[in-house]
């Protein structure tokens, strides 16, 4: 079984002034970096999932923005496969899946942003195509949501959608839990 690591979206509007702050951002940011350190000593295939949004009315990830740029923590190096994105799933209108295929891929291990969208999507589109996954929960990031006039906080967001895809999905993991293993 060969692995690769997808990092979905750890950009910079998703941090500290950024324009579209998440709760934990940092610290998931922190822990992907942990995890993209053993792929990278391992030589084992990483994948940069970019998104940008082009769509009218948008107001993060806007093209030739600082926000739009992939974190320092997770900065790709040269040779390491880049992906933009313009929709949350990371496999809809790119060359994803063409790719892992390329690459003999059958595990994917995905850490990112948000676990309540971008993640999500990603994770069930995976699994439809046949690829085993693992979550590092930990290194995934959410905000509050809203609903019908209430409100859903990041915490309960980002563990309800991690939840959902443990059902059936992904296997869940912490990065302490992915690095000890």
């Amino acid at each position: 079984m060969s692995k690769a690591l997808i990092i979905i979206d750890i950009q910079n509007d998703y941090f500290e002034n950024g324009a579209m702050e998440l709760v934990g951002s940092l610290r998931a940011s922190e822990n992907a970096k942990l995890v993209l350190s053993k792929f990278r000593d391992e030589n084992l295939p990483i994948v940069h999932v970019q998104h940008l949004s082009v769509a009218p009315g948008s107001v993060f990830f806007l093209p030739e923005t600082k926000g739009q740029e992939i974190q320092e923590n997770v900065k790709p190096l040269n040779g390491e496969k880049v992906i933009t994105k313009y929709y949350p799933n990371s496999f809809r209108d790119t060359d994803l899946l063409d790719y892992l295929k390329s690459q003999s891929i059958t595990e994917l291990v995905v850490v990112g942003m948000m676990t309540h969208m971008c993640v999500d999507a990603t994770v069930r589109a995976a699994k439809d195509f046949d690829f085993e996954c693992t979550v590092i929960g930990d290194a995934c990031a959410s905000r509050d949501l809203e609903i019908n006039g209430k409100t859903v906080k990041a915490e309960d967001a980002h563990n309800a959608f991690l939840s959902a895809l443990s059902f059936f999905y992904a296997d869940v993991k912490s990065t302490n839990e992915f690095l000890t293993n």
